[in-house]
């Protein structure tokens, strides 16, 4: 297995991780929190299940390999704005507090150079 492929599932197994574990499986009380914090607490757990599912389902799309580009740049997107709006009206519930947006543009920026860059290697 090369690293494209290698990086390719470390990058599903964040988004299962976060979505099944950190959100579904609800073993992340904070997660539903800035959920709350942002949209409101009537339906932060069903807003907490539904984004969790969808995360879970951006995993299986990611190792399809299917779309490859395009979800690469829909992650990007995702995690971009997430995270801005998170650092602006939740900082104070995030894991790293201002930092985690740090650590959003460094994941941001492996998954691009995984699919831009190294994706050419493994073709």
């Amino acid at each position: 297995m090369n690293s494209y492929r290698i990086v390719s599932a470390l990058i599903g197994i964040v988004w299962i991780a976060n979505g099944l574990f950190a959100k579904v499986l609800r073993m992340v009380p904070r997660h539903e929190a800035i959920v709350a914090k942002i949209l409101g607490a009537e339906y932060a757990f069903e807003f907490s299940i539904a984004i969790g599912v969808s995360e879970i389902l951006l995993a299986i799309l990611i190792w399809s390999g299917k779309y490859a580009r395009l979800v690469t740049l829909f992650q990007v997107l995702i995690i971009l704005t997430m995270n801005f709006i998170e650092f602006f009206l939740a900082n104070e519930l995030l894991l790293w507090g201002r930092f985690n947006l740090l650590f959003a543009v460094l994941f941001s920026i492996l998954i691009l150079w995984n699919e831009f860059r190294k994706r050419r290697e493994y073709e």
